[in-house]
């Protein structure tokens, strides 16, 4: 094995998804000079949301992120709320790609966007690569370091990163289930699966504040970071903050380990996982929880509130993402098959509300 079979490879650009090239061409030649003479751009496989370039020439490589096409939810696409995050943690937090420059001239491409450094190596997605054969110990100490570099951003000192008014931490529980109930019913579709029930149960059972206000991620998955070539149980990098903020860290915990099946989960979880944690040697949700708990010396008291919140919430992304392909905003095929993965969700909720599922 080689470092370069491990590498997350761009490919062709999706049809449809296609860039101005000779305007972007010309708008990037004063910030990054003659170097763009003989630019190249790719695009990467993964994500439903904002979409990820990557740009060559002359040796060097950029990533470019923008919105994606058709997408009527412009706040959850706000590319200077992304970059801006990522300028205020360069000096505090070692993870997150260098932003380069912000566009907000849609005579470019259409839409705003930025540039960042590139980051290469291994990014995991559904299944772990054939060729990186880690043993059950490995993916135990790879995925807790996984979770303690979430730790690190939830301990993040706010003023020191000048974002002690960035967000709204006071109230951000309640006004997370609130508005994700008013974004589900905003994207709702003749086939949609009834989340009525889930709704008044998060309503009805929300925790009082933590107390703490933290940087949270918003979208922290396996993903979403990228894993060492040289030693790939450690973290080099955290991508995708287009919904960090600064609120309540037990959020942000149940919002990523609502991505989390495990071995003890119901087999229709399971077929719906986007990445390997149900795996021999991968920790549970209880003991992630555990290990959390110790390393922030948070108490998560109430987990089945944090855990069906980021399920829910999960339904309503996928159910944003199934209403523009519904409606005809987006030709990505991969989008038809988002409103089953929502009744998959929904599903995982109600076992939790009927106390089937408790972690």
């Amino acid at each position: 094995m080689t470092v370069n079979d491990l590498v997350d490879l761009a490919g062709a650009v999706r049809a449809g998804e296609e860039l101005n090239l000779d305007a972007l061409r010309q708008h990037l030649q004063p910030i990054l000079g003659a170097k763009v003479s003989n630019l190249v751009v790719k695009q990467f496989p993964g994500g439903h949301s904002n979409l990820t370039y990557l740009l060559s020439s002359g040796g060097e490589q950029w990533v470019l992120r923008r919105p994606p096409f058709g997408s009527t939810v412009k706040s959850a696409h706000d590319m200077s709320r992304e970059f801006k995050i990522l300028s205020a943690l360069q000096d505090v937090y070692r993870y997150g790609p260098r932003p380069i420059h912000f566009c907000d001239d849609h005579d470019v491409i259409g839409c705003d966007f930025y540039l960042m450094s590139y980051i290469e190596g291994l990014v995991i997605r559904r299944e772990y690569p054939p060729t990186l054969q880690l043993t059950a110990a490995q993916i135990r100490e790879q995925l807790f370091n996984f979770f303690d570099v979430l730790g690190e951003l939830h301990a993040v000192n706010l003023v020191e990163a000048g974002l002690d008014t960035f967000g709204k931490p006071a109230g951000y529980v309640l006004r997370q289930v609130d508005g994700w109930r008013r974004r589900w019913e905003d994207a709702i579709t003749p086939d949609t699966v009834n989340c009525d029930v889930t709704i008044k149960w998060l309503m009805d059972n929300m925790p009082a504040e933590s107390g703490r206000a933290s940087v949270i991620h918003n979208d922290y998955k396996m993903d979403n970071v990228i894993f060492s070539l040289q030693d790939p149980l450690q973290v080099i990098g955290v991508l995708d903050w287009e919904m960090s903020t600064v609120g309540d860290p037990l959020m942000d915990l149940g919002c990523t380990l609502s991505y989390w099946t495990q071995i003890s989960d119901p087999d229709f979880f399971r077929e719906s996982r986007t990445m390997p944690s149900d795996v021999e040697g991968a920790p549970t949700r209880a003991e992630i929880v555990a290990r959390f708990q110790q390393q922030t010396g948070l108490a998560v008291d109430n987990f089945p509130f944090y855990f069906c919140f980021g399920l829910f919430r999960l339904a309503v992304i996928g159910q944003q993402i199934y209403y523009r392909y519904y409606h005809g905003l987006t030709r990505d095929q991969r989008f038809a098959g988002f409103i089953k993965k929502t009744h998959v969700l929904q599903q995982m909720c109600e076992l939790i509300i009927s106390g089937k599922i408790s972690s």
